[in-house]
């Protein structure tokens, strides 16, 4: 048996989990998801939380158990809490605004501004013009949106200008040695 796949999932206040057949509703204060099941795992709910089991030894079955599990509990926690990822902006000139929750303008070293529109349900804000804050119940949408919002000018590894993670630690590089051999 999966280690993970069998440990159940708490349900926190104000969230319900309710299993319809092949598919789990998750409802939330911040969202809702529909979750629908592959073949051979099964989903039961309870007063002690989510517990998720499967009913073969199929390879495919015994991967998705850990792996459906996980992202059970991911989505539980997204309506629950909900996922929060920050960027900085590195560089002289360099700055970003939100434009209502859907829409970030960003000046950073290109002749033209880059406007980036998040996707249905990320909201995005910018408390300070060199920190931006990307925000949802869906985990994975709020990671693709900061990986292409950071894609668009990564920290480069001479000055450490560009749009890096919160934390994210760049390797610096020496630069070229002026003069000659003398």
């Amino acid at each position: 048996m999966s280690r993970l796949g069998k440990k159940p999932v708490a349900v926190p206040k104000g969230v319900s989990v309710a299993v319809d057949g092949r598919s789990v509703k998750i409802k939330g204060p911040k969202g809702e998801f529909v979750v629908p099941l592959t073949r051979g795992i099964a989903v039961t709910s309870d007063a002690d939380g989510v517990q998720v089991t499967r009913d073969s030894e199929a390879r495919k079955v015994r991967a998705m158990h850990g792996t459906t599990r996980a992202n059970l509990a991911s989505m539980i926690k997204g309506v629950a809490e909900g996922y929060v990822q920050v960027l900085e902006i590195e560089g002289v000139g360099y700055n970003a605004t939100a434009q209502g929750t859907n829409k970030l303008v960003m000046k950073i070293g290109f002749n033209a501004d880059r406007i980036m529109l998040a996707p249905a349900g990320v909201t995005v804000a910018t408390p300070k013009n060199t920190i931006i804050n990307i925000s949802g119940p869906d985990k994975q949408k709020v990671g693709q949106f900061a990986a292409q919002v950071r894609g668009v000018r990564p920290p480069e590894p001479y000055k450490g200008k560009g749009i890096r993670y919160a934390g994210e630690r760049i390797i610096r590089k020496v630069g070229k040695a002026v003069g000659g051999k003398g």
